[in-house]
């Protein structure tokens, strides 16, 4: 059994399957009124920890980096563990006609949202930047709606939806200055791409083999940011920044794409991208307790609705009557 069957048994699903396993597999992944089972729980929270966990690790690493190196160096390190064993495995040959796809993903996923992010934190605590990422499921199920995917929100998931888009407003309206303003410019960016980046990966990807997907993409923005990241590589790095994007590399991209992967393909793009409702509440609590961020007013008034959302959109769903 190869490794990624095991752990990651979802991401391996090809269409015209005869395995009753993973045919079942497949069609939850179709199915948004099922309940999450307990495979997907266990992703899920996973995931919530190793997405909550790169703010604080930005910030640390913005001390001696900068941006660009910062995406470099966490795109090329999770590049060298992961292409060799995506080759060796060969789960590299089936890649062969989706590299336009699979390009346009690392570009929406990785490559934008990442260097944006470090610039925004250049002037947005580590804790108030991982909230505005909260808005990402609101767009996500929006596109949805208008791209006429198979994906049935019902009135539960949609008031939860609704109510952490209401937090991440307050915390947007309350934060807004002539300081901030630029950076949450950027921070909407993110959004977007992080959005979109889930819409490819169950409409063109989600047949691939994820690792092969993952390794790839932080492949080509390695390439993409070499130059850039080269030339503002700085002479001296301390010991927090090393280990700072050592994590990064590791639990928070090769670690994380892999079961970003299968958690989509487990219960579908829109709940999967309500991981972001949570690992906020990793990055508060990081940047407060080991960063002594300040929790502002805009935090207290915005986060329970990101977290009420989160509880509604992540459950099961009032059966909804379609009007034809």
């Amino acid at each position: 059994m190869r490794f990624d069957d095991a752990v990651f048994p979802a991401v391996e699903i090809r269409s015209g399957s005869t395995d009753p396993r993973t045919d079942d597999r497949a069609s939850r992944s179709e199915e948004a009124d099922d309940p999450m089972t307990r495979r997907g729980w266990v992703m899920f929270a996973s995931l919530c920890v190793m997405w909550g966990l790169p703010y604080m690790l930005i910030k640390i690493a913005l001390q001696d980096l900068e941006p660009a190196a910062i995406v470099f160096l966490r795109c090329g390190l999770a590049a060298v563990i992961l292409l060799p064993w995506a080759a060796i495995t060969g789960r590299l040959a089936a890649l062969r006609g989706h590299l336009r796809w699979v390009g346009l993903f690392a570009i929406c996923e990785i490559g934008i949202p990442w260097m944006l992010t470090g610039l925004a934190e250049q002037h947005l605590s580590s804790s108030f930047t991982a909230l505005l990422i909260a808005g990402v499921p609101l767009l996500t199920a929006l596109i949805y709606r208008f791209t006429h995917l198979k994906e049935h929100l019902g009135i539960r998931r949609s008031l939860g939806l609704g109510l952490g888009s209401l937090g991440v407003g307050l915390l947007v309206g309350f934060s807004l200055s002539g300081s901030t303003g630029p950076a949450i410019a950027m921070m909407a960016a993110v959004i977007l791409g992080y959005t979109l980046g889930p819409l490819i990966i169950a409409s063109k990807l989600s047949d691939l083999p994820g690792g092969a997907v993952v390794a790839v993409s932080v492949g080509l923005v390695a390439v993409l940011y070499a130059p850039w990241g080269i030339a503002q590589f700085p002479h001296h790095v301390t010991a927090s920044a090393t280990w700072a994007i050592g994590m990064l590399a590791i639990v928070c991209t090769a670690g994380a794409f892999l079961t970003f992967f299968a958690l989509v393909v487990e219960i579908g793009a829109p709940r999967a991208t309500v991981v972001t409702y949570i690992n906020p509440a990793v990055a508060l609590l990081l940047g407060v307790v080991l960063l002594s961020e300040a929790v502002t007013p805009s935090m207290l008034l915005g986060f329970p609705f990101v977290i009420a959302g989160s509880i509604l959109a992540t459950g099961k769903p009032v059966p909804t009557v379609e009007i034809r």
